[in-house]
């Protein structure tokens, strides 16, 4: 196969990038500095100062990371680019995910440091799964105590493709001060805020730089014979015929190329924003590799929900395909999304208002309250196409909410509505039982900073819980009881008299209700009463008030009056004989058990299995992770009143990046200390 073809051509029209990487890697501080060469802001702030374009918010600014989207439209050489930039905990990785799925391209920021390899490995293997063409910015530079290359050899093993090298740093006294560009094959200074400067090459610079180019060119040779022919030949390949190579190997998913920098002191940015000006796909690309070829316009992916304080709800869009003009209706798969009510672009909280947006733009469209984060949208009547967003990560972490005034909830409701729409990773549940409303997240910041932006953005005082464990109740034993309700005040009676046999199912039965009544000494009638009845006194067992689950209630004897009988006498005997019998069955507490896997990298393994054992949990096995290299899915059952924070202690043994699923397995019996202290908690509670 030849490299030498189309597909090195170099794009033009405006381009989407994702700026991607593990947490405090300094993806703002790269945003920060793109942003300032390319005359978007006319100074560079910094992120321990507070003052940059993104991390604007007050959450962001108050714990010093990234915890939404930051998004900034801009020019250079006169081409449009939009660049956003994605959080890096795990916590908030689901905002990048509709990103990814219609962006060019993705800058994968990383750092020479061993502890963040997991991190940055979760993050190629999503960049991957959705083959989304990605280069490898190799932060902090000036930082970094040994060879670059044996650095990507420790790297490597995050990609499943090659890393291919394109810089090789110049070192003064072991600080790196330039580069050489193995593509160009020329050496560059840094200047810090400023462009590079053109150097000639030491004779050892020469060397070590002939060597790292033929590594290079060893890689791109895996997929083009001509140029494997000229390596072997030892024929020197024309410089247009290697970019040709890098380009469509880069755009095709075949290589990762890396390059040098220093986002922090403004060194390797220019070079980083030729490559994506020379290398990078567009809009016309990305349509292929979505299948979106034939794709009629105006085809949108909606990328983010804003709820803004002034101007109402802003859906952060990418135009895939025809335009979008103010005012132009479009509908998502479910049916209409709304009218558009202004265009804008966006350099970080900032707005401007401009007219249609293109094919390839990034834009900010107003009050489409029909559309959600990963729509895709078309034109009104039109057939909607579905781009694939991955759903959701299943949260792990819940806390119960309340406002500090009852005078407050419907307010909260809708605050809550609005704040799920802007993050998907979170969710609401209005839980009848307890009457408890449960947020869920993906972390402890996760929960931490939605709780704030809640309280904050809406003026609420807001009270926070542990969400109540879903206890139950069931029975051992045995017992037949008569439930006998008599009452006379003048007029007609109430006359009610069952007997009933209380006994104990198979976990998992539920309830069964049965009569034997025989010749009649109860009415037909009266039978619904009774269930009814006894149903009722199931929902607060006799020993902590928790429902009691599993039972057999079968009537089989009692008696009536012609006149003072009715259905509501016959229900209460019900409850009577079921709230005398129950207490006599030997009644048990029982606790849910859920089914856990969990996924951490694998030198994590033996702790995380000490974990669950100390939170009375039964491990089950583990098993590697599929197609994750260095990675272990644990499968264990962990009653869910240790669930709590789990997450927590799971994150701090496995450097911020392990999670686990869950589901309900069954119930199982308490006993001893630990039921006393349930139903100790319980009648607390009831007080």
């Amino acid at each position: 196969m030849s490299g030498r073809d189309a597909g090195g051509a170099r794009r033009e029209g405006p381009r989407c990038i994702a700026i991607v990487g593990p947490f405090a890697s300094g993806k703002t501080s790269l945003f920060e500095e793109i942003l300032f060469r390319t005359g978007a802001i006319p100074k560079v702030g910094a992120v321990a100062s507070g003052n940059t374009v993104g991390d604007a918010s007050p959450e962001a600014r108050e714990h010093a990371m990234s915890v939404e989207l930051n998004t900034a439209t801009t020019t250079f050489m006169d081409e449009t680019y939009c660049f956003i930039d994605c959080p890096g905990s795990v916590e908030f990785a689901y905002e990048s995910d509709p990103v990814l799925a219609c962006v060019d391209a993705a800058i994968v920021v990383a750092e020479p440091d061993d502890k963040k390899i997991p991190a940055l490995q979760v993050v190629m293997k999503h960049l991957e799964e959705r083959n989304v063409p990605r280069l490898l910015f190799f932060n902090k530079i000036d930082r970094a105590s040994g060879g670059v290359r044996d650095a990507l050899e420790l790297l490597q093993p995050v990609s499943s493709v090659p890393l291919v090298l394109r810089q090789l740093p110049i070192w003064k006294d072991g600080i790196a001060v330039g580069f050489v560009d193995l593509a160009l094959d020329r050496a560059f200074l840094y200047r810090e805020h400023a462009p590079s400067e053109v150097v000639d090459m030491a004779e050892m610079e020469r060397m070590e730089s002939e060597e790292a180019r033929f590594s290079m060119l060893e890689s791109l040779a895996d997929h083009d014979d001509a140029l494997m022919e000229q390596l072997l030949e030892d024929i020197q390949p024309p410089r247009d015929d290697v970019f040709a190579d890098l380009v469509k190997e880069m755009r095709a998913s075949e290589i990762v190329p890396v390059f040098l920098g220093s986002a922090a002191n403004g060194n390797g940015i220019m070079r980083l924003l030729k490559a994506l000006r020379h290398e990078a796909p567009d809009v016309t690309d990305t349509r292929a590799r979505l299948g979106l070829e034939d794709a009629a316009g105006p085809l949108v992916q909606v990328m983010k929900t804003i709820h803004t304080s002034h101007g109402g709800k802003l859906s952060l869009s990418r135009v895939l395909a025809g335009s979008v003009e103010d005012a132009a209706e479009l509908d998502n798969a479910a049916g209409p999304a709304g009218k558009v009510s202004g265009i804008y672009d966006l350099v970080g909280q900032k707005t401007a208002k401009r007219g249609t947006a293109k094919a390839g733009d990034t834009v900010a469209l107003g009050k489409l309250d029909g559309a959600v984060t990963g729509d895709t949208l078309s034109a009104k009547g039109a057939s909607v196409p579905m781009i694939a967003v991955p759903k959701p990560p299943q949260p792990v972490l819940h806390k119960v909410v309340r406002p500090s005034e009852r005078k407050d909830d419907v307010k909260l409701s809708a605050a809550l509505a609005k704040l799920v729409d802007e993050d998907p990773s979170l969710a609401v549940e209005h839980r009848q039982e307890t009457g408890e409303t449960v947020v869920s997240g993906q972390g402890e910041m996760h929960l931490r900073v939605a709780l704030e932006r809640l309280a904050s953005k809406n003026g609420l005082s807001i009270e926070t819980s542990v969400a109540t464990v879903p206890y139950r109740e069931t029975i051992k034993g045995s017992v037949t009881q008569r439930g006998r309700h008599k009452k006379q005040s003048g007029g007609h009676g109430q006359f009610g008299d069952i007997v009933v046999d209380i006994k104990p199912l198979p976990r998992g039965s539920g309830f069964v209700f049965n009569e034997t009544i025989s010749g009649g000494v109860v009415p037909r009638q009266y039978f619904s009463a009774v269930e009814a009845g006894a149903r009722e006194a199931l929902e607060s067992g006799p020993l902590g008030g928790f429902p009691v689950v599993d039972v057999s209630v079968t009537l089989t004897d009692g008696s009536y009056h012609s006149v003072d009988s009715s259905e509501q006498a016959f229900k209460m005997a019900a409850l009577l004989a079921m709230r005398e019998g129950l207490p006599q069955c030997q009644p048990v507490i029982l606790e849910p058990v859920l089914k856990v896997e969990v996924t951490v990298p694998s030198d994590a393994t033996p702790k995380v299995n000490a974990i669950v054992s100390g939170r009375r949990g039964q491990l089950l096995g583990f098993d590697g992770k599929p197609d994750w290299e260095g990675w272990d899915v644990i499968s264990a059952l962990i009653p869910e009143a240790e669930i709590a924070d789990l997450i927590i202690e799971l994150r701090s043994a496995t450097q911020g990046v392990g999670t686990f699923t869950s589901s309900f397995d069954h119930l199982a019996e308490v006993h001893g200390r630990l039921s006393d202290d349930i139903l100790k908690a319980a009648s607390k509670e009831a007080a």
